[in-house]
């Protein structure tokens, strides 16, 4: 790993997972060098050399226009390409966006697909490569050599992937000559056989015809079928184009554009030069013809001669032609390096496969152990395969085609199902981002299904395996299938993380948001597509005494089962501080001492007791926002850590405001202490809570709450579809990061649901007190509750009296159960305990005890309040305690 610079010093972690943030060079290339790219990659003189002759075989004559049919399915394709991209500009294109679409699994064995056709066909190329270049020099002996061919396979192999490896400007630069040599030779090879063909033509030239162009000429179905088959293959390579996109200037858009642009590029080279061909040479199964079996490996390379006859001249165009095929290897070689490295760079960045290959040169800004990594898997398959019998490596490139309609069939349907909720939207999100794509992508599968079937026939190819339950079966089926599926065997083993600690995530929070009388609350949480975004995000609604609600949102620094675990810590901690009746900044306050222990418990474990901050703890760094708001004043009480996001909706004006509140830091980190803010809420005041990953994909936090503002501005929906326009304006596809939105609806208490009372600090007055609980009780239609209510009232008004005096407050609440709080000036909390036998006082804490569900004491900015709850009486009439 020490050359090209010493990638092993010189290397570094890509610096983020998001688009555009891998730390490649962004902006790098243009549309003219993304078309170059995406046209090379196609190997368009090797293709059409390769597979002419096979069409015309199988179709005849209409060779031209079975040729012309075969690129629909990829244009379909490169529009999904196109959309997915404009979305989610990721390297990792087919095994990001269906990530994002269906889940990890599903996207890990789009990734396996593109891996497993790319090393493939770049063993395929290189030797290829090498066997034209011995031709080129004459060495026709060392060209059919198997041994020399593949060493000269695999010095191209590393000869290509230094070329990547150094930088993807001057990758393009080499592909920029070298695609202009291929296109040019083309170009010739066809208007000198067309010339030929009108003015000197050979015996067997024929005129062009309509017919060519007629699909119902071709004889039968299967035909036309296995003729497709073979042509679609030729368009094979374009999305190389998009694989660079976090290197291209305008990455969601230019991309997609020489996506498209490179397909219809190869239809009309493929159209004129195979028509040209073929009105040369005709369809003959003799000498020149294009049906000569003999000529169908590469029918070019045979026609050179012929087109450009034996002189001076035409023996230099006839070596240019094998020139132009090696260089269209040799370029096809190269950026087949290019999609394979980024796909494996993105697949490690997420955490898909291990995190070595998600090195970046800092010089040169390319992945570094995913190029030389898959350059040497290539040579090693290479060598395999080779060692063993050069029929398994002719059969493991034909068997490419599963892998390819497999990754190209995903990203047509992983495009559907990412925009299914939008395509109503307007006529052109149906139609380019839902009908095109789909119907691409179930071309694809039928593509798939049917060469499965041919190439499964026990004379297909050139190996055959007796399968048990099957029988003798074509080698092409049991390599493409067994390919395919040796990544789904590996899958649970990368995916499984990521699974683990997103069922994690989800079982710590809450199933449902309970009802609460303060107020309706909805929320959404967004798990990040990739094992290393989820787990940090939560948030919770908190029912307090006094009718009161606590609402929080947090985010947890760092990523999987470890953040997952810590959420849920802290989410349990702040739901029992809450229950304490702390206020907003006590509760953070108690938080923070939370985290630093249990930093310091991490320091003990590993050796470290002293005050050093142990940076791999994610509970570090947390950031919480924590609310309470009281339905009877209407008032919310806010304290913050760190920097997440609070808006209040105006309910009658619509107007969004973004409350300024007193700055926390975050947990564990330090700092100035945190301070509670209050907030005057008007009946229907929308309070809307969430964690910067809501705006991760916005042009930065001002831009976010803008699109904010546009969403919550004036919005009378259900909190449910206000939720999901939320999410859909700011997240409308990669998540790179969790996502936590709690949108809540504030209401006050209706004046006749609660009672209050202020008493002087007399005896006398309790007797009184007693009285007015049990009218308000026989109002209320309460009457079973007026004995132990009343009970309840006098113990603790006549504790205030006598252990604390000043003035006394009594209030009843009358919600889901009946609320009864005495409030006072003192600041001691009374101590629940068993008195002796002998005791003369202690007995009354412990009867409210047994004669409430729940009773707690909350300190307020004046003193205390002692509270209870009892349930009501059932319908049926029966006591609580009855029922």
């Amino acid at each position: 790993m020490w050359l090209f610079g010493g990638a092993g010093s010189a290397d570094r972690l890509a610096p983020g997972t998001g688009a555009g943030r891998k730390g490649l060079k962004n902006d790098a290339l243009g549309l003219f060098s993304s078309v170059v790219i995406g046209l090379a990659s196609t190997a368009p003189a090797y293709s059409l050399a390769a597979t002419l002759g096979l069409i015309v075989a199988a179709v005849g004559l209409q060779a031209p226009i079975v040729i012309m049919l075969s690129f629909v399915p990829m244009l379909l394709i490169a529009y999904a390409f196109r959309e997915l991209n404009a979305s989610n500009a990721d390297c990792g294109t087919t095994f990001t966006w269906a990530t994002r679409a269906f889940g990890p699994r599903t996207g890990w064995m789009g990734g396996w697909g593109i891996v497993v056709a790319n090393v493939i066909v770049m063993a395929s190329l290189a030797e290829i490569a090498g066997a034209y270049g011995f031709r080129l020099v004459g060495l026709d002996g060392l060209a059919e050599d198997r041994l020399w061919t593949t060493v000269a396979g695999i010095v191209w192999i590393a000869v290509m992937t230094a070329v990547c490896y150094v930088g993807i400007q001057f990758s393009a630069a080499l592909q920029r000559w070298l695609l202009c040599l291929e296109v040019g030779m083309l170009l010739v090879f066809a208007v000198a056989a067309l010339v030929r063909v009108y003015t000197d033509a050979p015996p067997t030239a024929l005129h062009v015809s309509a017919s060519w162009f007629n699909p119902f000429e071709v004889t039968s179905v299967k035909a036309l079928t296995s003729g497709l088959l073979a042509g679609v293959f030729i368009y094979w390579g374009w999305d190389t184009a998009v694989s660079i996109n976090e290197e291209t200037v305008d990455s969601t858009r230019i991309p997609g554009r020489a996506a498209v642009l490179s397909t219809v590029l190869l239809l009309i080279m493929y159209a004129l030069v195979s028509t040209s061909a073929q009105a040369f040479a005709g369809a003959g199964v003799s000498g020149v013809g294009l049906g000569n079996a003999r000529n169908s490996d590469d029918v070019l390379s045979g026609l050179g001669e012929a087109v450009f006859g034996a002189g001076e001249t035409g023996v230099v165009l006839t070596r240019l032609l094998i020139l132009m095929v090696l260089t269209s290897a040799l370029a096809s070689t190269q950026t087949t390096i290019l999609p394979l490295a980024r796909t494996v760079f993105s697949m490690a960045v997420h955490k898909a496969v291990p995190a070595r290959f998600a090195r970046v040169h800092r010089r040169f800004l390319t992945p570094t152990w995913s190029t030389i990594g898959m350059g040497a898997v290539s040579v090693a398959f290479l060598v395999l395969l080779t060692s063993f019998s050069g029929n398994v490596l002719a059969d493991s490139v034909d068997s490419v085609g599963l892998a390819i309609t497999f990754h190209y069939g995903l990203t047509g349907f992983a495009c559907l199902w990412y925009y299914r909720k939008i395509l109503d939207r307007s006529t052109k999100d149906l139609v380019f981002k839902g009908v095109l794509p789909g119907l691409g992508g179930l071309i694809m599968l039928a593509l798939f299904v049917y060469a499965t079937y041919v190439y499964a026939a026990p004379g297909y190819g050139s190996t055959s395996i007796d399968l048990p339950l099957f029988g003798p079966t074509g080698g092409v089926t049991v390599i493409g299938l067994g390919a395919l599926l040796l990544g789904l065997l590996l899958m649970p083993v990368v995916t499984r993380g990521h699974g683990v600690a997103l069922k994690l995530q989800r079982s710590l929070l809450p199933r449902r948001l309970p009802p609460h009388t303060a107020l309706d609350s909805a929320s959404r949480y967004l798990p990040a597509d990739n094992g290393s975004g989820v787990g940090g995000d939560w948030y919770d609604v908190i029912p307090l005494s006094g009718t009161r609600v606590g609402l929080v949102v947090g985010d947890v620094l760092g990523h999987g089962l470890r953040a997952a675990a810590t959420m849920g810590r802290l989410r349990t901690g702040v739901r029992v501080l809450a229950r304490l009746d702390l206020s907003p900044d006590e509760l953070l306050s108690r938080l923070d001492d939370l985290v630093e222990q249990t930093a310091h418990e991490r320091g003990d474990r590993h050796g470290d007791p002293g005050p050093r901050r142990s940076q791999a703890d994610e509970a570090r760094g947390v950031t919480c926002l924590y609310a309470v708001y009281d339905p009877v004043s209407g008032r919310c009480s806010l304290a913050r850590a760190g920097d997440p996001v609070l808006a209040v909706v105006e309910p009658h004006t619509g107007a969004v405001g973004y409350p300024e509140l007193p700055p926390g830091p975050p947990l564990g980190v330090g700092g100035t202490p945190y301070q509670s803010a209050e907030l005057r809420l008007a009946p229907g005041s929308l309070v809307v809570l969430c964690t910067d990953g809501l705006l991760q994909a916005t042009a930065g936090r001002a831009d976010g709450l803008a699109r904010l503002s546009g969403v919550l501005a004036g919005d009378r929906t259900s909190l449910d579809g206000l939720c999901d326009r939320a999410v859909s304006a700011l997240l409308p596809g990669p998540v790179d990061v969790d996502a936590t939105l709690l949108v809540a609806r504030t209401r006050l208490l209706d004046r006749s649901q609660f009672t209050q009372w202020e008493l002087p600090p007399d005896p006398a007055g309790v007797a009184g007190i007693r009285t007015a609980v049990s009218k308000q009780l026989r109002d209320w239609g309460l009457e079973d509750l007026a004995f132990t209510s009343e009970l309840i009232v006098s113990e603790l008004v006549t504790n205030a009296i006598r252990y604390v005096g000043g003035p006394v407050q009594v209030r009843l609440i009358r919600d889901r159960t009946l609320i009864c709080e005495v409030s006072d000036t003192g600041h001691t909390t009374p101590n629940l305990r068993h008195a002796a036998s002998d005791d003369e006082g202690g007995r009354g804490l412990f009867i409210i005890a047994r004669m409430t569900h729940h009773w707690g004491t909350r300190y307020t900015p004046t003193g205390k309040t002692l509270w209870t709850e009892q349930d009501l009486p059932s319908p049926d009439g029966r006591s609580p305690r009855a029922a």
